[in-house]
């Protein structure tokens, strides 16, 4: 089966993603915080790994409470990250090297001080009173049980005028009213400003939570406390009615709607959680959201060839053509995927064997192409404003029940170079966060002439990705089970008459496999420990490669240069 692309709109479903935290990456003024003219200093280096599109994380003007999802105005910029300007400037310079840019864009609410709110706080009569969600309690209690997305009740006492507000995530986070006309069309304009000056999308920050039930009804009462990974079910109750509601997956048409009225072609990817009924944000007939990200792989710790499998089934059953899922390994809410596999360098190689050539968009996060590791901060005196509810929890209780309360461990800066800082900032500054303080051997300088390193093993891949078609938009077929050992996961990707077999071994001992006529030779292999013959594959411990068309430079992709 063909599934080439029906327009070039739809460029979106063979890009690959760079998502970029602007605080983190490149500090060009030497304050010890990222910014985007150190971003647009760094533009080659994306561009020359091989990615298509950068995912910019909050740039906008906010308090940082939440680093930047907590907005005081959607169509600004950060003093700290630039001017406006510089946003432009960053577009423009992405253009130039023809890829494309996403910003992030939160629908679901704005800092408590955002101008609009202080109105709308001022007292239950002003014009702007409904543009958030008020309510009367009951007695001195909330006016129905909704819990928060980290927990902690979700509505918010305000003494100014005796009533509480919505806030889904953080109290200082309040919850725009979709229900009022003027409060979507503002936001709307707010994506419009950003679309006509150039940006080719946007990243929908909890998407699934912009509606909610209109009655206020409490949610069923669960006997769970810790949530569940789709976020169905948690702090003792079932998240039924402050969720995935049916205006929700119409707004997903609407906001659609806005972004398709733009040429070049623009698209829009949601952050969106719930078992069994994401999918509906894709539209029944396509008219939706472009791509909604899927965690199953960031959620994953134990990477064995059941799991992978297991997660490719799943996404070919629910996400057949012309659907397409998304894949990444780490986010800028997760602990990081080289820490959670225990730093072990040979299965980072193998997974990113995994997220360039299965079917789908996969997502980088800024550092996972090195194999930057957490950094194990300390709960209390966190800059994370998850981790202040939550100071109390041991760091080895909170990794035992899989619970992640400190997000800056994931969000150390970039690590450039051996030098002081990493190279994120200039040697006599300070960094927001402290370097990961394996920066003097994890980092990009020192990856950069080692064939097998994380970095080349993401550049290699990558530029398959991009000269292989079948790589880009063909089929994927499972290898039939009992044609490879248990912990090899292999598959062909197939289009117009090209095939490319990715065979991965996800043991700790070598794995010998039959080709069974598959024609072609290997055209990447992760360490030289994996070998082809006429017949055979041998795949050594956490090996993997990839067989199909020869080479076209001709070098051998299995030996060291």
């Amino acid at each position: 089966m063909v599934q080439g692309l029906k327009t070039e709109s739809e460029w979106w479903r063979e890009t690959t993603i760079y998502q970029v935290c602007p605080r983190s990456f490149a500090d060009a003024n030497g304050d010890g915080i990222g910014d985007l003219p150190g971003i647009i200093s760094r533009l080659d280096y994306i561009k020359k790994l091989g990615f298509e599109t950068i995912w910019l994380s909050p740039h906008y003007p906010s308090p940082q409470r939440d680093f930047g999802y907590d907005i005081t105005d959607f169509c600004g910029v950060a003093p700290e990250y630039g001017r406006l300007d510089d946003a432009v400037k960053l577009i423009e310079e992405v253009h130039r090297r023809g890829m494309k840019i996403l910003f992030d864009m939160v629908l679901n609410h704005t800092s408590d001080e955002h101008p609009w709110f202080r109105e709308s706080r001022a007292s239950r009569d002003n014009p702007r009173r409904d543009w958030y969600i008020w309510r009367s309690g009951k007695g001195r209690r909330p006016p129905n049980n909704w819990a928060a997305i980290p927990g902690g009740p979700s509505w918010r006492y305000d003494r100014t005028t005796e009533q509480w507000y919505l806030q889904s995530f953080l109290p200082f986070q309040p919850d725009l009213n979709f229900r009022n006309p003027e409060v979507k069309a503002a936001m709307f304009d707010a994506m419009r400003f950003w679309l006509d000056r150039g940006v080719d999308g946007f990243r929908l920050d909890i998407f699934h939570k912009i509606f909610k039930d209109d009655r206020f009804r409490n949610n069923p009462i669960s006997w769970r406390f810790i949530p569940t990974r789709d976020l169905d079910e948690g702090y003792f109750q079932k998240l039924r009615y402050n969720r995935n509601r049916p205006e929700t997956f119409a707004l997903a048409k609407e906001v659609r709607a806005v972004v398709d009225t733009y040429r070049p072609p623009r698209f829009v990817v949601g952050e969106v959680f719930g078992k069994g009924v994401i999918k509906r944000y894709l539209g029944e007939n396509h008219d939706g959201l472009n791509l909604i990200l899927l965690f199953d792989l960031v959620n994953q710790s134990r990477m064995t060839a059941r799991h992978i499998k297991a997660i490719i089934r799943a996404y070919e059953a629910e996400y057949p053509h012309p659907h397409l899922p998304t894949y990444a390994l780490g986010n800028h809410d997760r602990r990081r995927y080289m820490s959670r596999i225990g730093g072990n360098a040979a299965l980072a190689r193998l997974l990113a064997f995994f997220l360039y050539t299965a079917r789908g968009v996969p997502i980088n996060y800024y550092g996972d192409e090195i194999g930057i590791p957490d950094s194990d901060f300390p709960h209390k005196d966190a800059r994370d404003a998850i981790a202040h509810a939550y100071w109390w929890v041991p760091r080895a209780i909170a990794r035992k029940l899989d619970l992640y309360i400190n997000r800056d461990g994931c969000r150390t800066p970039m690590q450039w170079d051996p030098s002081v800082n990493a190279g994120f900032s200039p040697e006599g500054a300070t960094p927001w966060l402290p370097v990961h303080p394996g920066y003097r051997t994890c980092n990009v300088s020192n990856q950069q002439e080692d064939a097998f390193s994380i970095l080349n093993t993401h550049r290699k891949l990558l530029q398959l990705r991009r000269r292989h078609a079948c790589l880009r938009r063909g089929v994927l077929e499972l290898l039939p089970e009992g044609s490879v050992p248990e912990e090899v996961v292999g598959y062909d990707r197939k289009l117009e008459g090209e095939t490319i077999r990715v065979m991965m071994n996800f043991s700790r001992n070598p794995r010998s496999v039959r080709l069974d006529g598959v024609p072609g030779e290997a055209l990447a292999c992760s360490d030289t420990a994996c070998t082809a013959m006429r017949d055979q594959v041998c795949l050594g411990a956490f090996g993997g490669m990839l067989l199909g068309s020869p080479v076209s430079d001709g070098s051998d992709p299995c030996s060291e240069k």
